[in-house]
């Protein structure tokens, strides 16, 4: 263990300890699987926008992509172009419609089962593969959320990453396994503001101790011109930008492709399936997308900022915002700003346990079991099934790994399984439970063997084939099995949801 800096160290434990009192205080209403899955569908629209965008980002928003930038320079802007324009399209096309339609196809609680009733599958399969798929890419990606906050416990303390790691998962799973979504959702909402608040005040700092705008575009210049601007892509090896590269367009689309990623991601979904209503949408849409414009933004800044500011360069470009925050601010104030590290981290990755311990409950256990279950017994199950998939992430985090290449992977898997199939279902009353299965089963396939082979050598980021073919084997399949007895026309407006609970 390094030189820790004490004032560091006690807002950590202030921060986590505040989770966890959050965990105990939500522990009380947290009473079926429902409240356990779903809190009840009674969330506010500031704390739907904030737990949604915290649990989409994670410690990639302010490790991964700052790195990237760092590396690259502004040519590597396109995925944050790209994500705010999936936020946007996702909060406008989806959010409103599964919203109402998820209520409606027997109260689903999970994806899963929104498929199973959605289609009125008589296989099951729809509710088995999906969940599985789930398992696989969410256990994947909570290991990428373990990584990151390893790597930050090792910079900011000089702790083991491996003892780092151990820290954030059991942090992580005594508040997800005590309250379960309504505790990761007003969790994800706190930290969602502190993500907020850091990636506003690192960038505005970094670039005032550098004299302004101009002054850090002028140091890029000097550092190497390739990196100011969007058509090109600096290479970085071993401390220094050696050579330059023009983005074709394989690598901007690409780029641009991640916002595809976001119809299909059920950590962001399951917050369209928790609001209070259907009419609480659009200020949640507009309080989501601004943090993510900003946020993206303040990203991108520090990792330009970084690259100016450091006469030498930095040994790993994703802990680029780390050492800006240390250098710049005060302990006191650093420890606020990097605890939005782990904030990013916890975010994230409590959500997605959340989600693949709610699918082995409700879509393996309880599908599966021929005796009635009571809801206190499934509740206890599904806490259990945290535990179990936080287990099995550790073991993948001790492995290591860059944590933006973690998560492309984990994205575009789900992208590519789920994104189809969720709009289609949402909007094409002709899709069939063969439809939906079918592009689940390409669109994931497609990405893991795209991901592993790269068969024509494009460099082609893996959830554009994926998304495309998964589409295609959509219409395709649905020429086969029975068009659901649901009516699926009209607006989200069409269909007035039962009350619900109003406290938040």
């Amino acid at each position: 263990m390094g030189d820790i800096s004490t004032p560091m160290l006690v807002t950590f434990i202030v921060y986590i300890l505040f989770m966890l009192a959050i965990g105990v205080w939500v522990y009380r209403r947290t009473n079926t699987l429902s409240d356990f899955a779903l809190g009840g569908r009674r969330l506010n629209s500031p704390v739907a926008a904030l737990s949604a965008q915290a649990s989409d980002m994670s410690g990639w928003l302010l490790l991964g992509l700052p790195g990237a930038i760092y590396v690259a320079g502004m040519g590597a802007t396109w995925i944050a172009i790209g994500l705010a324009i999936g936020t946007y399209l996702n909060w406008l096309l989806v959010a409103p419609r599964l919203r109402t339609y998820t209520e409606r196809a027997n109260n689903s609680i999970t994806l899963s089962s929104y498929f199973e009733n959605r289609f009125e599958d008589p296989s099951a399969l729809l509710r088995v593969v999906s969940a599985a798929i789930f398992l696989v890419f969410f256990t994947v990606y909570v290991s990428s959320g373990l990584v990151a906050g390893g790597l930050l416990f090792n910079q900011a303390f000089g702790v083991d990453a491996n003892q780092a790691i151990t820290i954030a998962v059991i942090v992580v799973v005594v508040y997800t396994f005590l309250g379960g979504f309504l505790a990761v959702s007003f969790t994800d909402a706190v930290q969602g503001t502190m993500m907020f608040i850091a990636l506003v005040v690192t960038p505005l700092l970094a670039i005032g101790a550098l004299g302004g705008f101009n002054a850090l575009f002028d140091g890029l210049n000097d550092t190497f011109p390739a990196l100011t601007g969007m058509g090109s892509e600096a290479t970085f090896v071993e401390g220094s930008w050696v050579a330059s590269e023009t983005l074709g367009f394989i690598v901007i689309i690409s780029s641009l492709a991640w916002g595809l990623g976001y119809f299909g991601q059920p950590h962001i979904l399951m917050r369209f399936m928790g609001i209070k209503s259907a009419a609480h949408v659009p200020v949640a849409r507009r309080i989501g997308v601004t943090w993510v414009v900003v946020t993206l933004a303040g990203a991108c800044a520090v990792g330009l900022a970084g690259i100016v500011y450091f006469e030498t360069p930095l040994e790993d470009p994703e802990t680029v915002f780390i050492a800006l925050t240390q250098d710049l601010l005060n302990p006191w104030v650093a420890g606020i700003i990097l605890a939005g590290i782990l904030a990013a981290v916890m975010s994230t990755a409590d959500s997605q346990l959340l989600v693949a311990s709610t699918a082995f409950t409700e879509d393996f256990y309880r599908r599966f079991r021929r005796e009635p279950l009571s809801e206190n017994h499934l509740l206890w199950v599904g806490r259990a099934a945290v535990i179990g998939v936080a287990v099995v992430a550790y073991a993948l985090a001790l492995q290591g790994g860059a944590v933006l290449d973690i998560v492309a992977y984990a994205w575009a898997g789900f992208g590519a399984a789920f994104g189809p199939v969720i709009l289609l279902s949402l909007y094409w009353k002709r899709m069939t439970w063969v439809g939906a299965l079918a592009g689940m089963v390409v669109g994931a396939a497609t990405v893991m063997v795209w991901n592993q082979t790269d068969p024509f050598g494009w460099g082609l980021y893996e959830i554009v084939p994926g998304f495309a073919l998964a589409t295609l084997a959509i219409f395709v399949g649905s020429k086969f099995g029975k068009q659901t007895s649901l009516e699926w026309t009209g607006s989200y407006r069409d269909f007035v949801a039962p009350k619900v609970e109003s406290k938040p």
